[in-house]
């Protein structure tokens, strides 16, 4: 009973774990239906294959009592959820893994060529590990997220080799497709598309939905990039995508947080409604923004809140004990981070990182605490990939490094998922 009613048996399959309940049944009984129904009551049949199911079903005599056997029933029927799975989460169909290991999605040694890996940081023992899975594509300024033991994959751009007049090439295209893995069984599968391309935009969750803001769509043979205002949301009950209420003008490279169910976007690089821009120059030659927007999923429209004290670009925003915490972007020429208060409407000026970086990954822990992965930044007139990881204080307002990435890293999407070793 004890064993069977751990939260965290590392490296254990839970068919392995019904195998053990089963044999110690037929060694240890026959002990009375209550107690035998209070035994295998522990195991969490949805972590069980649904091909495993009429196996299980006739393994022993007591997995075919009506409690058991309505347990198998539920565990079928989450199977069958499709879309909605990972808002009906229970007991049953959650990995028996800490909630607190940090995913680490994508990203590489260069910016330009970004590898498909997916890396595991526990942040107890601080050490890394490569996911034996991969992702399907090689993606740069994609979102991630991560709903009820689900990872979500969404946008981006899709990086490919080309051949141009012989030559080796890279190219990149926009795109709107979304991959769902699903931790317990290692695989990954496509869910509906967005409405529309994107990258350089922002995701997050409230309650039953992702929502997908802003962006912008390349078109790779023009060189042209096309910001957007729209924003859109991934109903997980219906399984489709639908509108939500559009940002006040195209916006990319900005950041967005989620407090209190409403959602807050900050910074970025302001389009013109239908605005087309050429080549990438163009983001070193205009105007990073200040304003805060505001959203709270009732009403129909963005509202103003208090602007940050400096105009961002392409930085983080993270939510941790109540507030919301704005962290470096790129073309920042300090190195400050403030911290706002939405009770009061106003940001406070916090302690300033030692050393600049960007395109960094970043998850807010369950502690409170700020976790920053990789990133690049300016060393003696050139671009260098670090590989710290550091950690910020929220309570005592203190940045330190506690370890180190395997090899330098930038471009990553970090999230929290429950992750079996």
């Amino acid at each position: 009973m004890a064993v069977l009613e751990a939260d965290e048996i590392p490296g254990v399959k839970e068919e392995e774990l019904i195998k053990l309940a089963l044999d110690w049944l037929d060694i240890n009984g026959p002990l009375p239906l209550l107690k035998s129904n209070l035994l295998l009551s522990h195991l969490r049949f949805g972590l069980v294959a649904p091909s495993e199911f009429t196996s299980l079903s006739h393994a022993h005599k007591a997995m075919a009592t009506p409690l058991i056997r309505s347990q198998l029933t539920r565990a079928l029927e989450y199977h069958r959820m499709g879309s909605a799975q990972p808002i009906r989460q229970s007991k049953q169909s959650t990995l028996r893994a800490s909630p607190n290991s940090v995913l680490l999605v994508g990203g590489g040694s260069s910016p330009d060529w970004p590898e498909q890996q997916m890396l595991k940081f526990d942040p107890r023992r601080r050490k890394f590990s490569s996911l034996s899975s991969s992702l399907p594509l090689r993606l740069r300024n994609h979102c991630v997220c991560s709903v009820g033991g689900f990872l979500f994959v969404i946008g981006g751009e899709e990086v490919r080799e080309g051949d141009e007049n012989g030559k080796k090439s890279v190219i990149a295209s926009t795109s709107n497709q979304v991959w769902r893995y699903d931790t317990r069984f290692d695989c990954w599968e496509t869910v509906p598309s967005m409405r529309e391309r994107r990258e350089q935009f922002t995701c997050c969750i409230v309650e039953d939905a992702i929502y997908a803001i802003g962006g912008r769509h390349t078109q790779s043979e023009a060189n042209t990039h096309t910001s957007v205002a729209s924003v859109e949301f991934y109903d997980m009950v219906t399984g489709a995508w639908r509108r939500g209420a559009t940002l006040p003008r195209p916006l990319y490279g900005h950041a967005s947080a989620v407090l209190n169910n409403g959602i807050y976007v900050s910074g970025g690089l302001p389009g013109n409604q239908g605005g087309t821009n050429h080549g990438d120059d163009q983001d070193e030659q205009r105007e990073s923004s200040r304003e805060v927007m505001f959203w709270d999923l009732k009403g129909r429209v963005w509202e103003k809140r208090a602007s940050m004290s400096i105009a961002r670009f392409s930085h983080r925003l993270a939510t941790a004990q109540g507030h919301i915490y704005a962290l470096l972007g790129k073309y920042e020429p300090f190195c400050d981070i403030e911290k706002y208060d939405s009770q009061a409407d106003n940001w406070t000026r916090l302690r300033p990182l030692l050393i600049g970086s960007f395109n960094y990954g970043m998850v807010s822990m369950t502690s409170g605490n700020l976790l920053v992965f990789g990133g690049r930044r300016w060393s003696d007139g050139r671009e260098v990939i670090v590989k710290s990881v550091l950690e910020y204080d929220t309570k005592k307002d203190r940045w330190r490094e506690i370890c180190q990435l395997p090899k330098p890293l930038t471009g990553t999407e970090c999230t929290l998922l429950p992750l079996s070793d």
